[in-house]
């Protein structure tokens, strides 16, 4: 058992955890839990119920005494439902033109969709999926088949027959290497035979864990699949904004930059243009 931690142990980790947050944010609570189980670090926490409750509350600290700000935590498991209303149709239009986002995947040769293995995932790669206008599905580990089935509907009517492509992001593990084949299984099952459907796991790799050192640990007792050989990892254990860097790059291989270049001028141009309207609204209501 574990012995209680020294302020001065205490403070080492809030001031690794403040390290980790400063230049690479927003990450969940769960991310900087397993980046603070790095045995390299000068005071790791343990990789269990307890070390995740130190985390947690130690979290809960820091961000009601500033020392963390609130928007560098991100919590995507838990979020309020809203309905949109305007004062007026000029403050639709104008909000219209705010949110604006010009297809650039109607003018590609694929259609891309991200899954990842986890909501605290999902909460740390949504800024790029965000901004590149992709789909972003959490699995909440073996996917359901409810959610399969409606987002292979969805990709049917989007994708207009051209071939599908899944970047994938979970852990490496005895459930978290089968989730992206189980869920691509499944899909097939609703797809016409002849749809091209790919899935490309991003993260974690065999590779990634060697080239980045990421930190490993023993396989889950108990579990029934088998045969696993090594250590096992989480995603969390890469970095934030590592990850959101591979994601990044997946999903801009299948982007021409040029034509990319060129939807953003037109969004930024027509942004403008229903602003205008908006604008004329309001003098038109004078």
């Amino acid at each position: 058992m574990r012995q209680r931690r020294t302020k001065t142990q205490m403070q080492t980790l809030r001031n690794q955890i403040l390290e980790e947050l400063r230049d690479d944010h927003p990450q969940s609570v769960r991310h900087v839990f397993y980046r603070m189980t790095d045995p390299r670090l000068k005071e790791p926490v343990e990789k269990s119920e307890a070390g995740a409750r130190t985390i947690q509350n130690l979290l809960v600290t820091m961000r009601r005494d500033g020392s963390v700000p609130y928007h560098w935590i991100t919590d995507s498991t838990r979020r309020g439902w809203f309905v949109d209303t305007y004062g007026s149709a000029a403050d639709a239009v104008e909000q219209a033109a705010a949110f604006y986002r010009r297809s650039v995947w109607d003018q590609t040769d694929v259609y891309v969709e991200v899954w990842c293995e986890s909501r605290s995932i999902a909460a740390v790669i949504e800024p790029v999926t965000s901004r590149l206008a992709v789909p972003l599905y959490p699995c909440g580990g073996f996917a359901s088949l409810s959610l399969i089935f409606n987002a292979v509907e969805q990709m049917k009517a989007t994708s207009r027959g051209r071939p599908i492509k899944v970047i994938y992001v979970g852990d490496h593990d005895q459930a978290g290497v089968l989730i992206d084949r189980s869920a691509e299984t499944e899909m097939r099952q609703h797809l016409p035979a002849d749809m091209d459907l790919s899935f490309n796991r991003v993260a974690v790799t065999p590779e990634q864990i060697d080239l980045m050192g990421l930190p490993t640990k023993p396989p889950k007792k108990g579990d029934k699949r088998g045969g696993w050989k090594g250590g096992t990892v989480e995603a969390e254990a890469i970095p934030a904004g590592v990850m959101r860097d591979i994601v990044s790059d997946a999903i801009e291989d299948f982007i021409d930059p040029g034509l990319l270049r060129t939807v953003k001028v037109a969004e930024a141009s027509e942004r403008e243009y229903l602003a205008s309207i908006a604008q004329a609204m309001r003098g038109e209501g004078a």
